[in-house]
């Protein structure tokens, strides 16, 4: 028979086999509009425009921020998590895979095979996060699937500035026609934009009890716990509800499904983003259907397909880019030059010369060595391209190239 187009196409993945590593392996998916950042375990955020759609810090020690599953076995009690955090679960066996266009991260924990696979759709301005549960076993489970997001929906730097301040202008209501959460920021000023986020899940499989949902983190979490151990995953207590001007709003919804030995039971958790109510709930309305994961899916993967020819960008190269963009989203200290080569600078003139052209100490660049005529980072439109179609604010900016071997 004759080769499909995906066999015809080269593509790279990035395997690991391990969440713990001293700075968290990134990989960054985007539609131009809407970007995902995700890490080996599972943490990352969301952006939409200049906009946090959840609270993201760099941390590199905890590394418990992000958009997440729980998962509870409803007989023993067991709790872990789709990805390593934030339940700090250990697996049995972990594996990450990243390429251009999903993540996606399998983990085996005693009979029970969970499988979380990430995409941003290049339609619409969303993300998906179907998680799927295969029951190796000899007798029946049942699981709950519980979502966790910190919702934004503000620019990153005044989030961070002060977030308790930012938390009280987000308001958050159930919409029971479509099962969906929907959660909208008060403008402050009219020139403020609108924004509008809607989270609802898809179910393949067999249902057990009746959805439920939380938009209030201190109920969710409880007193005297975090999200390592939130009271309402680990002593499976109902969720409570609660919509309106909540003072910590988050995302949350509960599904319980039952699987069969031999079967595979998937929920798909959608988070879309629109600039109006009605606009956002036409696609909540839209991507109900199972179907709408395979679909974007297949278009993500053609997306990334034709990008990557648009911008005669080879597998290795768009591999080398997400590198690099892993070392600007995460402070490395292993590149931190030795004490006496900081010592033979001039801080002054350091800061001069960064300064001029727009740098400075809370913005992230790349720059280059060229050791010998030829091309450099500047003269490769194609990663400036890349990295700006799926970086964070300022993901990567690049100086023009100085005098043969110096930095660029």
């Amino acid at each position: 028979s004759a080769p499909t187009v995906r066999e015809l196409t080269f593509s790279l993945l990035r395997r690991f086999h391990s969440a713990h590593d001293p700075i968290p392996r990134t990989h960054l998916l985007a539609n131009g509009r809407y970007a995902v950042m995700i890490t080996a375990a599972g943490s990352g955020y969301s952006r939409w425009r200049q906009l946090a759609i959840t609270r993201w810090r760099e941390d590199v020690t905890c590394d418990s921020w992000g958009a997440y599953v729980f998962l509870r076995d409803v007989a023993s009690g067991e709790v872990w998590s789709a990805g390593y955090q934030p339940s700090g679960a250990e697996a049995d066996r972990y594996e990450v895979a990243f390429s251009e266009g999903r993540a996606e991260i399998v983990r085996r924990d005693g009979s029970l095979v969970t499988t979380l696979e990430v995409a941003v759709s290049s339609e619409d301005d969303g993300e998906v996060r179907r998680v799927s549960i295969s029951n190796l076993g000899s007798r029946s489970r049942e699981v709950e699937l519980t979502s966790y997001a910190e919702l934004v929906l503000a620019p990153a730097a005044s989030d961070s500035a002060h977030p308790a301040f930012s938390k009280l202008f987000v308001e958050t209501e159930f919409v029971a026609d479509v099962d969906t959460l929907l959660a909208t920021r008060r403008r402050r000023s009219p020139s403020e934009p609108e924004i509008w986020a809607a989270h609802l899940a898809v179910v393949e499989g067999e249902s057990v009890r009746p959805g439920e949902f939380e938009t209030d983190r201190a109920r969710f979490i409880g007193r005297g716990h975090a999200i390592r151990a939130p009271i309402s995953v680990i002593d499976g207590r109902p969720l409570t509800g609660t919509v309106g001007a909540v003072l910590d709003p988050i995302f949350s919804l509960r599904r319980s499904l039952r699987i069969p030995p031999g079967t595979t039971a998937r929920v798909a958790f959608w988070t879309l983003v629109a600039p109006s109510r009605s606009e956002v709930l036409n696609l909540a309305d839209k991507h109900r259907d199972p179907i709408a994961f395979d679909r974007v899916l297949t278009l993500a993967w053609t997306q990334a397909q034709v990008q990557l020819h648009h911008l005669s960008i080879e597998p290795d190269e768009a591999h080398l880019f997400q590198r690099l963009a892993n070392r600007v989203i995460y402070s490395d200290p292993t590149l931190r030059p030795a004490a006496e080569v900081l010592g033979r600078c001039d801080p002054a003139r350091a800061w001069r010369s960064l300064h001029r052209p727009g740098f400075g100490p809370s913005v992230p660049f790349i720059s280059s060595l060229r050791a010998s005529p030829g091309r450099t980072i500047q003269d490769r439109p194609d990663c400036n391209a890349k990295c700006s179609d799926s970086r964070r604010e300022s993901l990567a900016d690049f100086t023009r190239p100085a005098r043969t071997g110096q930095p660029a």
